[in-house]
């Protein structure tokens, strides 16, 4: 199991931390303010569900989609999911390496810590997977199955869950190396 830790470990320099910072939150900013509010101007003020951090159920997807329409339903699919298609894997690689550099400056980039640079590899697969639920849902409206809804709403959870654990440690991780970087300047 280490050498995806060594990979994440040498890979965890600063220009291409920056390098996939700047281009996963380009994408997720082009997202947000672009082809979201395209898809949700045809939904009467619901969220879709990839912004539905809490979950959701059939009641809901079915209202959803009715609001859509038949334009709604084909900007989803073809204006918003395709860059959902790409932000995981960007998300994954940039979160990852982000969280892998701070703890290589803090000099503990190893058990269990080095663990934490899995959760955003984790958001993303569950991402991925929650995007392959919503194109079934998309593609099969009016004909959905419940337990179509109920995989991709779990997805939609384990991503945001796996999300938030991950701010949380690295906010944490960066609380700890801003106090490290002070008491080196101030202290030792």
């Amino acid at each position: 199991m280490t050498q995806p830790f060594n990979f994440i470990k040498n890979q965890a320099s600063g220009k291409k931390v920056l390098l996939f910072f700047i281009l996963t939150n380009l994408l997720y900013a082009f997202m947000l303010l672009v082809s979201i509010p395209k898809v949700m101007s045809y939904s009467n003020n619901l969220k879709i569900l990839d912004m539905i951090p809490t979950g959701y159920d059939i009641s809901y997807v079915n209202r959803l989609f009715e609001a859509l329409g038949e334009p709604g339903r084909q900007a989803y699919l073809t204006n918003q999911l395709p860059l959902d298609m790409i932000y995981p894997l960007l998300f994954a690689i940039s979160y990852c390496l982000i969280l892998g550099y701070f703890l290589k400056k803090l000099n503990i980039f190893k058990t269990p810590y080095q663990y934490f640079c899995l959760l955003p590899i984790l958001a993303g697969i569950a991402d991925y997977i929650e995007n392959l639920g919503i194109i079934t849902l998309l593609r099969n409206f009016p004909d959905i199955s419940e337990y179509t809804v109920n995989m991709t709403e779990f997805f939609s959870l384990v991503k945001s869950i796996t999300t938030s654990i991950y701010f949380t440690i690295l906010i944490a991780i960066l609380f700890l190396y801003a106090l490290n970087a002070i008491l080196k300047k101030y202290v030792l």
